[in-house]
Protein backbone atom coordinates (compact mmCIF):
# COMPACT_ATOMS: atom_id res chain seq x y z
CA UNK A 1 0.00 0.00 0.00
CA UNK A 2 1.17 3.31 -0.92
CA UNK A 3 1.18 5.92 2.13
CA UNK A 4 0.27 9.97 0.78
CA UNK A 5 1.72 11.89 3.66
CA UNK A 6 0.22 15.60 3.62
CA UNK A 7 1.96 17.91 5.62
CA UNK A 8 -0.46 20.87 6.51
CA UNK A 9 -2.35 21.03 3.51
CA UNK A 10 -4.23 24.18 2.79
CA UNK A 11 -6.72 23.95 0.35
CA UNK A 12 -9.32 21.42 1.04
CA UNK A 13 -10.46 21.02 -2.92
CA UNK A 14 -6.42 19.63 -3.19
CA UNK A 15 -7.04 17.63 -0.48
CA UNK A 16 -9.98 16.27 -1.52
CA UNK A 17 -9.10 15.21 -4.65
CA UNK A 18 -6.05 13.26 -3.21
CA UNK A 19 -8.60 11.47 -0.85
CA UNK A 20 -10.38 10.49 -3.92
CA UNK A 21 -6.90 9.33 -5.63
CA UNK A 22 -6.01 7.10 -2.69
CA UNK A 23 -9.40 5.87 -2.50
CA UNK A 24 -9.22 4.60 -6.07
CA UNK A 25 -5.16 3.49 -6.14
CA UNK A 26 -5.98 1.96 -2.51
CA UNK A 27 -3.42 4.15 -1.07
CA UNK A 28 -3.68 5.36 2.72
CA UNK A 29 -3.69 9.12 3.13
CA UNK A 30 -2.19 10.60 6.46
CA UNK A 31 -3.00 14.49 7.16
CA UNK A 32 -0.30 16.14 9.37
CA UNK A 33 -2.22 18.86 11.24
CA UNK A 34 -2.83 21.87 11.30
CA UNK A 35 -5.40 21.77 8.68
CA UNK A 36 -6.19 24.82 6.49
CA UNK A 37 -9.30 24.24 6.83
CA UNK A 38 -11.80 22.04 8.92
CA UNK A 39 -12.27 18.21 7.60
CA UNK A 40 -16.11 18.66 7.10
CA UNK A 41 -15.58 21.83 4.66
CA UNK A 42 -18.18 22.07 1.57
CA UNK A 43 -14.89 21.70 -0.81
CA UNK A 44 -13.47 19.33 0.77
CA UNK A 45 -16.90 16.98 0.70
CA UNK A 46 -17.46 18.48 -3.21
CA UNK A 47 -14.05 17.08 -4.50
CA UNK A 48 -13.75 13.81 -2.56
CA UNK A 49 -17.48 13.47 -3.75
CA UNK A 50 -19.04 10.63 -1.59
CA UNK A 51 -16.32 8.94 -1.26
CA UNK A 52 -14.32 10.79 1.39
CA UNK A 53 -16.25 8.16 4.60
CA UNK A 54 -14.56 5.30 2.36
CA UNK A 55 -10.72 6.70 2.57
CA UNK A 56 -8.06 5.24 4.69
CA UNK A 57 -7.12 8.60 6.58
CA UNK A 58 -4.98 8.60 9.31
CA UNK A 59 -4.80 12.10 10.81
CA UNK A 60 -1.89 12.52 12.92
CA UNK A 61 -1.65 16.34 15.37
CA UNK A 62 2.00 16.89 14.36
CA UNK A 63 4.46 15.72 11.92
CA UNK A 64 6.87 14.82 14.78
CA UNK A 65 4.34 12.15 16.50
CA UNK A 66 3.47 10.96 12.61
CA UNK A 67 7.71 9.85 12.52
CA UNK A 68 7.61 8.41 15.84
CA UNK A 69 5.60 6.13 14.81
CA UNK A 70 6.58 5.92 11.06
CA UNK A 71 10.55 6.19 11.10
CA UNK A 72 12.30 7.39 8.25
CA UNK A 73 13.78 5.15 5.84
CA UNK A 74 14.72 3.77 2.37
CA UNK A 75 10.75 4.03 1.40
CA UNK A 76 10.38 7.33 2.51
CA UNK A 77 10.12 9.44 -0.56
CA UNK A 78 10.07 13.98 -0.46
CA UNK A 79 8.69 15.47 -2.85
CA UNK A 80 9.81 18.87 -3.77
CA UNK A 81 10.69 21.74 -6.24
CA UNK A 82 14.00 22.07 -4.80
CA UNK A 83 14.81 18.75 -5.36
CA UNK A 84 18.25 17.73 -8.20
CA UNK A 85 16.44 14.50 -9.22
CA UNK A 86 13.10 13.36 -10.84
CA UNK A 87 10.52 11.68 -8.92
CA UNK A 88 10.95 8.50 -12.29
CA UNK A 89 14.78 8.13 -11.09
CA UNK A 90 13.28 7.00 -7.23
CA UNK A 91 12.51 3.16 -6.48
CA UNK A 92 9.51 3.33 -5.22
CA UNK A 93 8.08 0.17 -3.50
CA UNK A 94 5.17 -1.18 -1.39
CA UNK A 95 4.60 0.03 1.55
CA UNK A 96 6.43 3.30 0.29
CA UNK A 97 5.28 7.00 1.91
CA UNK A 98 5.03 10.10 -0.35
CA UNK A 99 5.63 13.61 1.32
CA UNK A 100 3.86 16.66 0.00
CA UNK A 101 4.13 20.24 1.70
CA UNK A 102 1.97 22.87 1.98
CA UNK A 103 0.31 24.14 -1.33
CA UNK A 104 1.89 27.47 -0.32
CA UNK A 105 5.46 26.74 1.00
CA UNK A 106 6.09 22.76 0.08
CA UNK A 107 8.06 20.63 2.53
CA UNK A 108 9.59 22.24 5.28
CA UNK A 109 13.19 23.23 4.58
CA UNK A 110 14.87 21.19 7.39
CA UNK A 111 12.90 17.99 6.46
CA UNK A 112 14.17 18.45 2.93
CA UNK A 113 18.13 18.87 3.87
CA UNK A 114 17.87 15.97 6.23
CA UNK A 115 16.65 13.82 3.73
CA UNK A 116 18.02 15.34 0.45
CA UNK A 117 19.18 11.56 -0.92
CA UNK A 118 15.47 10.72 -0.66
CA UNK A 119 14.14 14.02 -2.00
CA UNK A 120 12.70 14.24 -5.55
CA UNK A 121 11.28 16.02 -8.12
CA UNK A 122 8.55 16.50 -11.24
CA UNK A 123 10.15 18.19 -14.11
CA UNK A 124 9.10 21.15 -14.91
CA UNK A 125 9.76 23.64 -18.09
CA UNK A 126 8.81 27.35 -19.16
CA UNK A 127 9.81 28.63 -15.38
CA UNK A 128 6.69 27.18 -13.92
CA UNK A 129 7.44 27.61 -10.36
CA UNK A 130 5.22 24.18 -9.01
CA UNK A 131 2.02 22.13 -10.09
CA UNK A 132 -0.92 22.16 -8.24
CA UNK A 133 -0.61 20.09 -5.27
CA UNK A 134 -3.20 17.10 -6.06
CA UNK A 135 -2.17 17.15 -9.86
CA UNK A 136 1.74 16.68 -8.36
CA UNK A 137 -0.01 13.57 -6.00
CA UNK A 138 -1.33 11.88 -9.07
CA UNK A 139 1.78 12.17 -11.06
CA UNK A 140 3.55 10.44 -8.22
CA UNK A 141 1.44 7.71 -6.77
CA UNK A 142 0.85 6.36 -10.35
CA UNK A 143 4.29 6.22 -11.19
CA UNK A 144 4.97 4.28 -7.82
CA UNK A 145 2.14 1.60 -9.20
CA UNK A 146 3.95 1.22 -12.05
CA UNK A 147 6.81 0.52 -10.67
CA UNK A 148 5.31 -1.33 -7.94
CA UNK A 149 3.10 -3.57 -10.08
CA UNK A 150 4.53 -3.38 -13.71
CA UNK A 151 8.58 -3.64 -12.79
Amino acid sequence: MINVVLLEPRIPQNTGNIGRLCLATNSKLHLIHPLGFILDDRGLKRAGMDYFKDINLIQWDSLSLFLQSNKIADNHFFLSTKAQKNYFDAKFCDECFLYFGREDRGLPEELIKSNFSQVFKIPMFNNARSLNLSNSVSIVVYEAIRQIKYS
